[in-house]
């Protein structure tokens, strides 16, 4: 047996708690024993104790009273109960409040030892599931979101005051800007984060198989269903359902994901049975979900619902100050995950780095700097390492137009492009207007007209 397995035994017998000692220390186990209850509790709070075995009738304190104090402040601790009046009602009144195991003197050492290593498999099953927590927690903490600029920082602010409540939230943002790491930050940040986190993308499956999925259904529903199943709200119950992507609802899901936000019930398909749940909802679109119901392709009562809280993320290129931070961070991460010695960007590149568009914003940020990592074999990585959809401004150019519609208000959008041009060109020449003004072809004159025309004050 593992010996960092550590058992707590209680007895007013000494005598006993000698053998029992003895038995246990033999068999591999940590054990500590202890006459007084009291002392017991209070060794709790300062030691590491994976298994609780007690005896239940002791003066001051009984058994009973040491599981009930344990449940509930050590409710991860199985607690065996030993008594020499063992009854039926007895026992199963301390199961009932929640005793792993309930054991009648005089009892054979095989039964003990049976008993105590099934309770350290549970606690060995605790404490790996508290340890991948803690990684999940330290994983999509809201520190491990890297950037400074206001607009990154008011999300993480909503973030963080959103997180406590039980209030549905909405976030949005376009593909690759990090929506369902916030989702899990929200949920590891609160109440709920020791339940389950489900994600189901709306998008990814029919309208069929994406209602199975989050309902579940019963054997024989449909063709092919041969087994109950369970469906995402049932598996997210005490805790978070990410619903990503829900602005691709069905207007028949959209009526069903509304009943469950107003009940919190739900029947599985091939079923008249309702099921009750307490989730939380957290749900992320990359599209204007209001577009969406003014043109009567998304319902008006479920987007109120969902939008109790609106936290939306910005792209890239609206936080251009943090993209030599997230290079920095996807540097140091990727290297070690790739076996390779980190790189650093040279000043040329990270201005190329900066004042590109990131059509796929974050996602696509990430793997720029995998591929130069891998492939670039020099410890600095220039412009000529970039991909050729960054470097070459007469391609970026022209893949931008071809995702321009055809009918569109041509003075404002060259407006658009002609402030996009000056913000890139301020970003390569460090903010030197003079500089600026030379990239551009345009006098110094001209370009603080256009700065002061268009609002421009930095990047």
């Amino acid at each position: 047996m593992n010996e960092r397995t550590h058992l707590l035994i209680i007895d007013d017998e000494k005598n006993y708690l000698l053998v029992l000692e003895t038995l246990l220390t033999d068999a591999g186990y940590k054990a500590t024993t202890l006459n007084d209850p009291e002392t017991a509790l209070a060794f709790l709070d300062e030691s590491d104790v994976d298994v609780l075995v007690t005896d239940m009738k002791m003066p001051r304190v009984s058994g009973r009273d040491v599981l009930e104090r344990v449940k509930k402040s050590w409710p991860h601790i199985p607690v065996l109960i030993m008594t020499a009046f063992g009854t039926i009602e007895a026992a199963v009144d301390v199961m009932k409040f929640g005793a792993f195991d309930y054991i009648t003197k005089p009892f054979s050492n095989d039964e003990l030892l049976l008993s105590v290593h099934n309770a350290a498999e549970l606690a060995r099953t605790h404490r790996q599931y508290r340890l991948l927590r803690e990684v999940m927690e330290e994983q999509y903490g809201l520190h491990r979101f890297v950037g400074r600029s206001k607009a990154m920082r008011d999300a993480l602010s909503m973030v963080d005051r959103a997180a406590p409540s039980r209030s549905t939230v909405l976030i949005s943002g376009e593909s690759g800007t990090g929506k369902e790491l916030v989702a899990r930050a929200i949920h590891f940040a609160s109440p709920r984060k020791e339940h389950p986190f489900v994600s189901v993308n709306c998008m990814a499956l029919n309208p069929g198989v994406l209602e199975s999925e989050l309902f579940g259904h019963e054997r024989g529903s449909f063709t092919g269903a041969v087994s109950m199943r369970r469906g995402r709200f049932e598996q997210a119950d005490g805790g978070t359902l990410f619903l990503d992507e829900v602005g691709e609802l069905t207007p028949d899901l959209q009526v069903k994901l509304l009943r469950v936000l107003q009940e919190r019930r739900f029947e599985r398909v091939g079923s008249g049975e309702e099921i009750e749940v307490d989730i939380r909802v957290v749900a992320a679109t990359n599209k204007d979900l209001q577009t969406k119901v003014q043109a009567g392709e998304f319902r008006e009562d479920l987007f109120y619902r969902l939008n109790v809280i609106h936290i939306p993320l910005p792209a890239l290129r609206e936080r251009r100050e943090d993209i030599p931070l997230l290079a920095a961070h996807f540097t140091e991460k990727l290297a070690k995950e790739n076996g390779v010695p980190p790189k650093g960007f040279s000043d040329e590149a990270m201005n190329y780095l900066m004042g590109y568009e990131w059509p796929g914003n974050i996602r696509q940020l990430q793997n720029v700097v995998e591929r130069c990592l891998v492939l670039v074999q020099e410890q600095i990585i220039t412009v000529d390492n970039l991909p050729p959809e960054i470097r070459d401004e007469e391609a970026q150019f022209k893949s931008a137009v071809d995702l321009l519609p055809v009918e569109l208000d041509l003075a404002g959008t060259l407006e658009k492009i002609e402030a996009a041009l000056i913000r890139r060109a301020l970003v390569r020449a460090d903010l030197v207007q003079v500089k600026a003004a030379e990239l551009l072809g345009i006098s110094k004159s001209l370009l603080q007209y256009k700065l002061k025309k268009y609002g421009i004050t930095g990047h």
